[in-house]
Protein backbone atom coordinates (compact mmCIF):
# COMPACT_ATOMS: atom_id res chain seq x y z
CA UNK A 1 0.00 0.00 0.00
CA UNK A 2 1.19 3.33 -0.35
CA UNK A 3 0.14 5.93 2.03
CA UNK A 4 0.32 9.17 1.50
CA UNK A 5 2.71 11.48 3.12
CA UNK A 6 2.64 14.89 4.75
CA UNK A 7 5.19 16.07 1.99
CA UNK A 8 2.85 15.02 -0.35
CA UNK A 9 -0.31 16.96 1.13
CA UNK A 10 1.63 20.03 2.62
CA UNK A 11 1.18 23.71 1.30
CA UNK A 12 5.10 24.01 -0.06
CA UNK A 13 4.87 27.98 -0.24
CA UNK A 14 5.12 28.69 3.53
CA UNK A 15 3.71 32.51 4.83
CA UNK A 16 6.30 33.05 6.87
CA UNK A 17 7.73 35.78 9.97
CA UNK A 18 11.00 36.42 11.07
CA UNK A 19 11.12 36.90 14.79
CA UNK A 20 11.69 40.50 15.02
CA UNK A 21 8.48 41.44 12.69
CA UNK A 22 6.39 43.83 14.39
CA UNK A 23 2.99 43.39 15.52
CA UNK A 24 0.89 45.46 12.91
CA UNK A 25 3.12 43.61 10.13
CA UNK A 26 2.14 40.68 11.41
CA UNK A 27 -1.60 41.60 11.27
CA UNK A 28 -1.23 42.82 7.79
CA UNK A 29 0.98 39.52 6.27
CA UNK A 30 -2.23 37.48 7.51
CA UNK A 31 -4.63 39.69 5.99
CA UNK A 32 -2.33 40.07 2.61
CA UNK A 33 -2.09 36.04 2.09
CA UNK A 34 -5.94 35.00 4.01
CA UNK A 35 -4.44 32.88 6.35
CA UNK A 36 -4.83 32.81 10.13
CA UNK A 37 -1.60 31.57 11.52
CA UNK A 38 2.43 31.72 10.68
CA UNK A 39 5.54 30.56 11.54
CA UNK A 40 7.85 32.49 13.18
CA UNK A 41 11.42 31.19 11.69
CA UNK A 42 14.62 32.78 13.11
CA UNK A 43 17.72 33.37 10.92
CA UNK A 44 18.19 29.95 9.92
CA UNK A 45 14.95 29.72 8.89
CA UNK A 46 14.05 26.95 11.67
CA UNK A 47 10.52 27.51 12.99
CA UNK A 48 10.58 29.09 16.65
CA UNK A 49 6.66 28.96 17.32
CA UNK A 50 3.57 29.73 15.10
CA UNK A 51 1.54 33.39 16.02
CA UNK A 52 -1.64 33.16 15.07
CA UNK A 53 -5.37 35.54 15.14
CA UNK A 54 -5.84 34.01 18.65
CA UNK A 55 -2.53 35.01 19.89
CA UNK A 56 -2.47 38.44 18.66
CA UNK A 57 -6.26 38.79 19.87
CA UNK A 58 -4.41 38.77 23.43
CA UNK A 59 -3.51 42.41 22.52
CA UNK A 60 -7.20 44.00 22.34
CA UNK A 61 -8.75 41.60 25.41
CA UNK A 62 -5.45 42.74 27.64
CA UNK A 63 -7.07 46.52 27.22
CA UNK A 64 -9.53 48.37 29.07
CA UNK A 65 -12.64 49.00 27.50
CA UNK A 66 -13.84 51.93 25.93
CA UNK A 67 -17.05 51.34 27.91
CA UNK A 68 -14.84 51.55 30.99
CA UNK A 69 -15.03 47.88 31.53
CA UNK A 70 -11.44 46.22 32.54
CA UNK A 71 -9.38 43.75 31.20
CA UNK A 72 -9.99 40.38 31.72
CA UNK A 73 -8.63 39.20 34.97
CA UNK A 74 -6.64 36.68 36.10
CA UNK A 75 -4.53 36.14 33.42
CA UNK A 76 -1.48 33.93 33.53
CA UNK A 77 1.92 35.69 33.21
CA UNK A 78 3.07 34.47 30.15
CA UNK A 79 -0.62 35.67 29.05
CA UNK A 80 -0.02 39.34 30.68
CA UNK A 81 3.29 38.90 28.21
CA UNK A 82 1.92 38.31 25.23
CA UNK A 83 -0.66 40.70 25.49
CA UNK A 84 2.21 43.13 25.95
CA UNK A 85 4.31 41.98 22.99
CA UNK A 86 5.24 43.87 20.13
CA UNK A 87 6.94 41.37 17.57
CA UNK A 88 6.35 37.65 16.54
CA UNK A 89 8.91 36.36 18.91
CA UNK A 90 7.29 37.80 21.69
CA UNK A 91 3.30 37.08 20.79
CA UNK A 92 3.60 33.46 18.89
CA UNK A 93 3.28 30.45 20.66
CA UNK A 94 6.38 28.44 21.66
CA UNK A 95 8.08 26.22 20.85
CA UNK A 96 7.00 25.18 17.19
CA UNK A 97 5.13 21.86 17.20
CA UNK A 98 6.66 19.94 13.92
CA UNK A 99 6.26 17.44 11.65
CA UNK A 100 8.39 16.13 9.30
CA UNK A 101 7.48 15.51 5.38
CA UNK A 102 7.80 10.90 5.55
CA UNK A 103 5.41 10.90 7.89
CA UNK A 104 2.17 9.74 7.32
CA UNK A 105 -1.76 11.02 7.70
CA UNK A 106 -2.05 9.41 10.78
CA UNK A 107 1.29 10.41 12.71
CA UNK A 108 0.30 14.12 12.01
CA UNK A 109 -2.94 14.02 12.96
CA UNK A 110 -2.09 12.16 16.44
CA UNK A 111 0.24 14.68 16.71
CA UNK A 112 -2.36 17.78 15.77
CA UNK A 113 -4.68 15.87 18.54
CA UNK A 114 -2.44 15.82 21.38
CA UNK A 115 -1.09 19.47 21.02
CA UNK A 116 -3.97 20.75 20.44
CA UNK A 117 -2.92 22.71 17.08
CA UNK A 118 -4.70 23.24 13.77
CA UNK A 119 -0.97 23.30 11.86
CA UNK A 120 1.91 22.12 11.77
CA UNK A 121 5.13 23.43 10.31
CA UNK A 122 7.13 20.56 8.31
CA UNK A 123 11.23 20.33 8.54
CA UNK A 124 13.82 18.58 7.21
CA UNK A 125 16.78 16.77 8.44
CA UNK A 126 17.92 20.16 9.32
CA UNK A 127 15.17 21.46 10.95
CA UNK A 128 14.57 23.99 8.24
CA UNK A 129 11.18 24.75 6.81
CA UNK A 130 9.79 23.12 4.03
CA UNK A 131 6.06 23.41 4.30
CA UNK A 132 2.78 23.53 6.82
CA UNK A 133 0.54 20.82 7.18
CA UNK A 134 -3.10 22.00 8.80
CA UNK A 135 -6.25 19.83 9.47
CA UNK A 136 -7.41 20.37 5.89
CA UNK A 137 -4.60 19.20 4.54
CA UNK A 138 -4.95 16.01 5.72
CA UNK A 139 -8.80 15.78 5.20
CA UNK A 140 -8.16 15.58 1.40
CA UNK A 141 -7.02 11.69 1.87
CA UNK A 142 -10.88 11.47 2.19
CA UNK A 143 -11.43 12.93 -0.93
CA UNK A 144 -9.92 9.95 -3.00
CA UNK A 145 -12.95 8.31 -5.82
CA UNK A 146 -14.14 5.08 -4.79
CA UNK A 147 -12.84 3.39 -7.02
CA UNK A 148 -9.46 4.00 -6.64
CA UNK A 149 -10.01 2.64 -2.92
CA UNK A 150 -11.47 -0.08 -4.07
CA UNK A 151 -8.98 -0.85 -6.87
CA UNK A 152 -5.70 -0.50 -4.08
CA UNK A 153 -7.71 -2.69 -1.33
CA UNK A 154 -7.99 -5.44 -4.08
CA UNK A 155 -5.01 -5.23 -5.51
CA UNK A 156 -2.66 -4.89 -2.45
CA UNK A 157 -4.36 -5.61 0.76
CA UNK A 158 -6.41 -8.76 -0.43
CA UNK A 159 -4.01 -10.15 -3.53
CA UNK A 160 -0.74 -8.47 -2.24
CA UNK A 161 -0.31 -9.10 1.34
CA UNK A 162 -2.88 -11.40 1.99
CA UNK A 163 -2.82 -13.87 -0.95
CA UNK A 164 -6.14 -14.20 -1.66
CA UNK A 165 -7.33 -15.03 -4.99
CA UNK A 166 -10.56 -12.54 -6.71
CA UNK A 167 -13.31 -14.71 -6.07
CA UNK A 168 -12.50 -15.06 -2.44
CA UNK A 169 -13.30 -11.67 -0.95
CA UNK A 170 -15.92 -8.75 -2.72
CA UNK A 171 -15.36 -5.67 -2.38
CA UNK A 172 -17.74 -2.55 -2.59
CA UNK A 173 -17.05 1.15 -1.74
CA UNK A 174 -19.48 4.20 -1.57
CA UNK A 175 -18.62 7.61 -0.30
CA UNK A 176 -15.01 5.99 1.45
CA UNK A 177 -17.67 3.18 3.21
CA UNK A 178 -16.11 -0.20 2.51
CA UNK A 179 -18.18 -3.41 2.36
CA UNK A 180 -16.17 -7.22 2.31
CA UNK A 181 -18.55 -9.95 1.58
CA UNK A 182 -16.98 -13.47 0.66
CA UNK A 183 -15.51 -16.63 2.83
CA UNK A 184 -11.79 -16.85 3.75
CA UNK A 185 -9.80 -20.13 5.07
CA UNK A 186 -9.39 -19.03 8.50
CA UNK A 187 -11.18 -17.49 10.81
CA UNK A 188 -8.05 -15.35 12.43
CA UNK A 189 -8.02 -13.97 8.75
CA UNK A 190 -10.76 -11.61 9.22
CA UNK A 191 -9.40 -9.16 11.82
CA UNK A 192 -6.39 -8.60 9.82
CA UNK A 193 -8.14 -8.31 6.55
CA UNK A 194 -10.02 -5.78 7.87
CA UNK A 195 -7.88 -3.63 9.94
CA UNK A 196 -5.56 -3.85 6.61
CA UNK A 197 -8.83 -2.41 4.38
CA UNK A 198 -9.05 0.64 7.37
CA UNK A 199 -5.43 1.80 6.57
CA UNK A 200 -5.99 2.58 3.11
CA UNK A 201 -5.87 6.20 2.27
CA UNK A 202 -9.25 7.34 1.89
CA UNK A 203 -11.81 4.64 4.10
CA UNK A 204 -13.92 6.11 6.24
CA UNK A 205 -15.91 2.79 7.42
CA UNK A 206 -15.15 -1.04 6.93
CA UNK A 207 -18.14 -3.43 7.30
CA UNK A 208 -17.34 -7.02 6.88
CA UNK A 209 -19.55 -10.03 5.78
CA UNK A 210 -17.08 -12.36 5.72
CA UNK A 211 -17.55 -16.67 6.50
CA UNK A 212 -14.83 -18.69 7.15
CA UNK A 213 -14.08 -22.34 6.66
CA UNK A 214 -12.10 -23.10 10.19
CA UNK A 215 -12.10 -21.90 13.12
CA UNK A 216 -8.69 -21.93 13.98
CA UNK A 217 -9.49 -19.62 17.09
CA UNK A 218 -11.16 -21.94 19.31
CA UNK A 219 -8.96 -23.22 22.17
CA UNK A 220 -8.36 -26.75 22.40
CA UNK A 221 -9.02 -28.75 25.57
CA UNK A 222 -6.31 -31.13 26.05
CA UNK A 223 -7.88 -34.69 26.94
CA UNK A 224 -8.24 -35.54 30.57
Amino acid sequence: MQNRTVGELMTRRVVRARRDLPFKEIVRLLAENDVTAVPVVDDLDRPMGVVSEADLLRKCSGQSDPSGLEPIPHLEAWERAKAEGARAEELMSAPAVCARADWNVVEAARLMAVQNVKRLPVVDEADRLQGIVSRGDLLRIFLRRDDAIREEIERDVLQGTMGLAPRDVTVEVREGQVTLGGSVEVRSLIPIIEQLCRSVDGVVSVAEHLTFRADDTRRVTAPT
